[in-house]
């Protein structure tokens, strides 16, 4: 049955394909990724059409087809796994963070793999077992640029919804100085979804680092701010 499941979403995938697509979908990335072409609103319809079926097995045979779709390397099969896999938060345990870490080392290879996935699958999995707060922020001192970048952007619906802060702020002290601006893209996103609520903290956070913070998170972290904001944070000093 797994194996039957896995070729309709990837026959599917196929028959979803667009030239348009394809034509544009390279240049969202700097690293070669391998397509479909398919639009990521299509990919969406494709998981949900195959949900009845995949949660009437058990979470392990779930997993394996996950890690089946990530295997194929294709960038819209990660996609199916990033929407499905937030629907299972019901049944998640602490060690599935250990399942999660893997997949992250050995299939994530670019930055919609890794936040798709991150966001809400590991973000919610932090918010039900906060002590698992703990090893993702250590992902941070990590030596691969997807684990590092995963500690940041598992945090950003928590920091959107104003919670974390102080473990917000312990993960972009870990990140600050990264030369990767796929890293510094990601940590500087969730002080910008900290901001929404925490204005004012985020602000003094940048004005105490920006000497030594690279522009890039720099400009992602402001996003959200007045002008009169932006603008002394921006100043060089």
């Amino acid at each position: 049955m797994m194996d039957q499941l896995i070729k309709k979403i990837r026959n599917d995938l196929k028959e979803n394909a667009e030239e348009e697509t394809k034509k544009n979908f390279q240049r969202f990335f700097k690293e070669e990724v391998k397509y479909y072409g398919v639009k990521t609103g299509i990919v969406g319809k494709i998981a949900n059409k195959y949900w009845k079926e995949i949660e009437k097995l058990d979470k392990k045979e779930i997993f394996s087809i996950f890690e089946e779709l990530y295997k194929s390397d294709y960038t819209e099969e990660a996609f199916v796994v990033s929407f499905l896999a937030p629907k299972l938060v019901d049944v998640f345990e602490p060690a599935d963070l250990k399942i999660f870490k893997r997949w992250i080392e050995k299939y994530i290879n670019n930055w919609a793999k890794c936040d798709g996935f991150c966001n809400h699958t590991i973000g919610n999995l932090i918010e039900k077992y906060p002590a698992n707060i703990k090893e993702v922020k250590s992902w941070a001192e990590s030596k691969n640029r997807w684990l590092k970048r995963a500690s940041a952007v598992s945090f950003i619906i928590p920091a959107k919804n104003g919670k974390l802060l102080k473990d917000v702020f312990e993960i972009a002290d870990k990140l600050l100085l990264d030369e990767d601006d796929m890293v510094q893209k990601g940590y500087g996103w969730l002080l910008k979804e900290s901001s929404r609520l925490h204005q004012k903290e985020v602000f003094d956070y940048i004005m105490k680092n920006k000497s030594k913070m690279p522009r890039t998170a720099l400009r992602y972290a402001i996003e959200l701010m007045p002008i009169e904001l932006k603008a002394p944070a921006m100043k060089k000093d």
